[in-house]
């Protein structure tokens, strides 16, 4: 008890613009139902007071978890909480998500319309850092930016982060304001944005936020590969079905035997690979167990050498991975396809 009180949670910056967060944040939409059933309002409540007090001070939703219900929860932890000493990220953008794909709104009037919709459900005076969730490729980004920088302007938000955005659609969006964050998927079986936006957030200065840096639940300890609960939504994942999931259930056995060499649990050594890829990574791994909680801020304590990191990157070779990592009708929201016309292609 006596170690784990005197463990703080570093903080780090996010981007240039002075944005400062712990280094592990958490991501608050399974609490309302994603992966699994939601839990009691005051369940989830109770564990973002938790976060908190073991000092997470970054906490992530959207408008589009529950849907809306998420911010609603959140907004209540708030309110039993210091204001001033939260990170609050929500997003915009999802209008819904259809068998045909996600549909996705970035005009100017949509912006505010969800900000203010935000701000309310929050219950707060303002955001401090507001993504564009999914990149809507009718609308050219600077105009979408155009808005957010105006809500900067008001005190509505504070900074402006994109998610699953295109390598152009990030350097055209800076330049119109500053971008503080890119939240994309990095895990150590996701790794397509090593080549392009890493170093493209880095030459710009921008903060990476990965989200499912346990991989979906995959390196989050042996029950999920074990036995996938039936009304999980994992269950028709590509990378959780079939064959594809029986050759990929041996990365997690070899993470699983690395675990053990580096003293800490499976869960722990994945998230901690995350964790060193930079002081400007910020992960948002998200739970309903206090238990997982600790476990995710256990991972902090792993040291890990740059060999370190390559024999664990080498045990899950990019290569083995079996499936896409996205649902099908979802492919086409991800960040390869998140180009968006000129401005002045549009009449």
């Amino acid at each position: 008890m006596a170690e784990e009180q005197m463990f703080q949670i570093p903080k780090v910056k996010l981007g240039t613009q002075g944005f400062e967060v712990s280094k592990l944040g958490f991501g608050c939409m399974g609490l309302t139902g994603a992966y699994n059933a939601p839990v009691p309002e005051d369940v989830g409540i109770s564990i973002i007071k938790v976060a908190f007090s073991k000092g997470i001070t970054f906490f992530d939703t959207s408008d589009v978890y529950g849907p809306k219900t998420n911010e609603v929860l959140v907004g209540k932890a708030l309110k039993q909480l210091p204001r001033e000493k939260i990170q609050l990220a929500t997003k915009f953008g999802i209008v819904g998500v259809q068998p045909t794909g996600v549909v996705v709104n970035g005009t100017p009037e949509y912006v505010r319309v969800c900000c203010e919709e935000s701000l309310k459900r929050l219950g707060v005076e303002y955001i401090d850092l507001y993504y564009q969730h999914r990149v809507d490729t009718s609308t050219p980004i600077e105009e979408t930016m155009g808005e957010l920088k105006k809500l900067v302007e008001e005190g509505k938000i504070k900074y402006v982060g994109l998610s699953e955005a295109s390598p152009d659609t990030i350097r055209r969006a800076h330049a119109v304001h500053p971008i503080t964050a890119v939240q994309m998927e990095w895990s150590l079986w996701t790794r397509d944005l090593e080549e392009e936006i890493i170093p493209l957030c880095r030459e710009l200065g921008i903060g990476i936020v990965p989200y499912s840096p346990l991989g979906r639940g995959f390196f989050g300890g042996k029950a999920v590969v074990e036995s996938l609960p039936a009304n999980s939504v994992l269950a028709s994942h590509p990378r959780f079905t079939g064959e594809n999931f029986d050759k990929n259930k041996i990365l997690y056995t070899r993470m699983e035997n690395l675990a053990a060499k580096y003293g800490c649990t499976t869960p722990q050594l994945a998230l901690a690979w995350v964790l060193h890829q930079g002081d400007d990574v910020v992960p948002i791994p998200g739970t309903t167990k206090i238990k997982n909680l600790d476990d995710n801020i256990g991972s902090l304590k792993v040291k890990l050498m740059e060999e370190d990191l390559k024999e664990i990157s080498d045990a899950v070779p990019i290569t083995a991975v079996e499936g896409s990592r996205t649902y099908d009708n979802m492919l086409q929201s991800t960040w390869k396809f998140a180009n968006t016309p000129p401005k002045d292609a549009v009449v």
